[in-house]
């Protein structure tokens, strides 16, 4: 077993403890307190003080699938031969000896959502996994966490380039509608086999990976920064009943009122360390967290990873609680926030008795750039210790 003690533990819920203590057995949090009986043969450390808070978590970033300094040969996020791609898998394209992993991790960021990006309307199935580890099978929370769909320019740009639909935001709702409506019937002709009424379908990968969005088992990650964007990924959502989380959300603070109203599974921002490099960015800041947040709104904050470097998630955080956000907050916003969105909050995401022991210990306040990461332990193993 292994004991913290003399921690400052931030646990994500309402509680602080000063001059805590963590007991670790195996890979778990076994419990946490003040002045518990330390079992024997227990290694124990002191953390001197230090800000412990559980490891942090990016819902939205593409590690592994661009390799770090490689260029094509390491490009694995968009197969963009085709605008509609649901049966691509994430786990399928991501290096795990990237060595973009162990920046992340050696930063405090122990799970990330990384998956395809918006080339594609349909891009293919996100993955959750710890920074941890030397293959997938090692890392992986799990293997297919949501179906990434994209509005705006990208599929626009791409296909456009092609003389290919979509060449406006009508082709990609249009695509979108066209390849759901497929699938509601792919899963009714499956139903009615089961059921003995007719033969089943023939089968198609694309609508086997579709049937799990439409029967709510795979929720849908929208790549969406501008207002209108953003109301297009909601209303075609609604129109098929469908889980959905915004991503990017770039212009969500000019409608938050009707996001307030709205049935979301969650809202991820960013990547807002970063240039106004296309028209959809015009009105990037970094109120826009602060501003949802304040409206009652949960949201997360994401790196976009490699538009912004996995390792700089806290100084994001940072940036939002420097325009308005409390401190709590901006840090909730990349540890329980999306564990919660991501539905792995029952394993990561604060610290709390029998969640996974991923765990990191700054030498003071993680928004103050000048401090730094002095431990990491993930699933209970210590990857690092400068205590």
């Amino acid at each position: 077993m292994i004991v913290i003690t003399n921690a400052s533990i931030h646990t994500m819920t309402d509680l602080i403890l000063e001059n805590g203590m963590v007991i670790i057995k195996d890979s778990k949090i076994e419990d946490l307190g003040y002045n518990l009986p330390i079992p024997e043969n227990s290694l124990v450390i002191d953390a001197k003080g230090g800000f412990l808070m559980p490891g942090l978590i990016d819902a939205h970033c593409h590690v592994g699938m661009w390799e770090n300094g490689i260029g094509f040969e390491g490009a694995d996020g968009n197969e963009a031969t085709d605008p509609a791609t649901p049966h691509l898998r994430a786990i399928d394209g991501i290096n795990p000896l990237d060595k973009c992993f162990e920046e992340a991790l050696h930063s405090g960021i122990t799970t990330v959502s990384t998956g395809p990006g918006s080339a594609n309307v349909i891009g293919g199935q996100f993955t959750i996994m710890k920074t941890y580890g030397k293959t997938i099978d090692d890392m992986v929370v799990k293997e297919c966490s949501s179906m990434k769909i994209a509005f705006g320019e990208n599929p626009k740009r791409v296909y456009g380039n092609q003389k290919k639909s979509p060449s406006t935001r009508m082709g990609t709702a249009s695509i979108l509608r066209e390849n759901f409506k497929k699938a509601e019937i792919y899963v009714e002709k499956q139903k009615k086999a089961i059921e003995g009424i007719e033969k089943a379908p023939e089968f198609d990968m694309k609508m086997e990976a579709l049937a799990k969005v439409i029967k709510g088992e795979l929720p849908l990650k929208a790549h969406a920064h501008r207002a209108d964007d953003i109301l297009s990924a909601i209303r075609i959502a609604k129109e098929f009943d469908l889980d959905l989380s915004l991503e990017h959300c770039t212009e969500g603070h000019l409608i938050v009122d009707y996001l307030k109203n709205e049935n979301l599974k969650g809202i991820i921002v960013g990547p807002t360390l970063s240039d106004r490099s296309k028209v959809e960015l015009q009105n990037l800041t970094f109120k826009t967290p602060t501003l949802l947040n304040h409206a009652g709104i949960k949201i997360s904050i994401m790196t976009d990873h490699p538009v912004i470097p996995l390792q700089y998630l806290p100084i994001c955080a940072a940036l939002a609680a420097r325009e308005g956000m409390d401190d709590e907050e901006a840090l909730r916003s990349i540890t329980i926030n999306p564990a919660k969105t991501l539905d792995i909050s029952h394993r990561v995401g604060s610290i709390e008795k029998n969640k996974d022991a991923d765990i990191v210990i700054y030498n003071g306040h993680p928004f103050d750039l000048r401090n730094k990461v002095e431990f990491v332990m993930i699933n209970g193993e210590i990857i690092r210790n400068e205590l």
